[in-house]
């Protein structure tokens, strides 16, 4: 199921992806309120997808749990800025939730960053409080997926040493299109491409620790909460963004994330 967070005639509403009745496109069947907390009642309403303005499919109520080093490729690509040591277990860092934009958003490079760069990932929705949870059960916690850029001032990320400020800008995590609830991501494709050319061209099956690894790990430290949101890590390839760079970061199965850079 794709379920996504839009805005028409002024009104914010989530809803879920139907063909339209028509049989001609796709409809948004109009939820009752955000699903993670109250569930999948319907108000009877259908807008035409194309009619509507997509929205982040999510605003972190707490906070977004990012994992570093998560892909060899990435860590060899970086190991002049990171090291070229794999961590021995997920590797976390935080974004403010003031740093999400929704697809169709504008990334915004700061003036105080001459290297802003893109990071297309796999993100998580936490969707039950989870604390202490065990792996075998940790994907039980998690409402469903959709596709992230962990956009990163690079030479603010290596002067300051720590990741908190180069990766926490407003604009630097974009999420969307929507959030699929039950993608196959055994061997899920993770494409970025910048203009049209693809930059990042990797696969879930890549990933160096699992996905109910990273929640589990995540809620020995942090308690989650409905709505937080957990980007999972990048494949090799990331690079630079420049003014009036459209930068599309796909994943097999949920959608295309596309935004532009200012």
């Amino acid at each position: 199921m794709k379920i996504a967070r839009f805005e028409a005639d002024g009104e914010i509403s989530f809803g879920i992806l139907d063909p339209a009745e028509d049989g001609k496109g796709v409809e948004l069947v109009e939820l009752t309120g955000d699903p993670i907390v109250a569930g999948f009642d319907t108000t009877g309403k259908r807008f035409r997808f194309e009619e509507v303005r997509l929205l982040a499919p999510v605003i972190p109520r707490s906070k977004i749990v990012c994992v570093g080093k998560n892909y060899a490729d990435h860590i060899e690509e970086m190991k002049d800025v990171t090291g070229g040591d794999a961590p021995a277990e997920p590797l976390l860092f935080l974004k403010p939730n003031t740093s999400v934009i929704g697809p169709g958003g504008t990334i915004v490079r700061p003036a105080i960053s001459d290297r802003v760069e893109h990071e297309g990932e796999l993100a998580m929705v936490i969707g039950a409080v989870a604390k202490d949870v065990p792996e075998e059960r940790a994907l039980e916690y998690v409402f469903g997926f959709t596709c992230a850029n962990d956009v990163s001032a690079r030479d603010i990320q290596i002067a300051d040493g720590q990741w908190t400020r180069g990766k926490g800008f407003d604009t630097f995590c974009p999420l969307g299109p929507v959030i699929e609830t039950d993608p196959d991501l055994a061997d899920a494709r993770v494409t970025t491409r910048v203009n049209g050319e693809v930059r990042q061209d990797g696969s879930t099956a890549q990933l160096s620790f699992s996905l109910a690894r990273i929640v589990a790990h995540a809620s020995q430290a942090f308690t989650l909460l409905p709505g937080d949101v957990i980007l999972t890590g990048t494949p090799a390839g990331v690079g630079p963004l420049e003014a009036g760079d459209t930068v599309e970061v796909e994943i097999e199965g949920i959608g295309i994330l596309r935004n532009t850079v200012a």
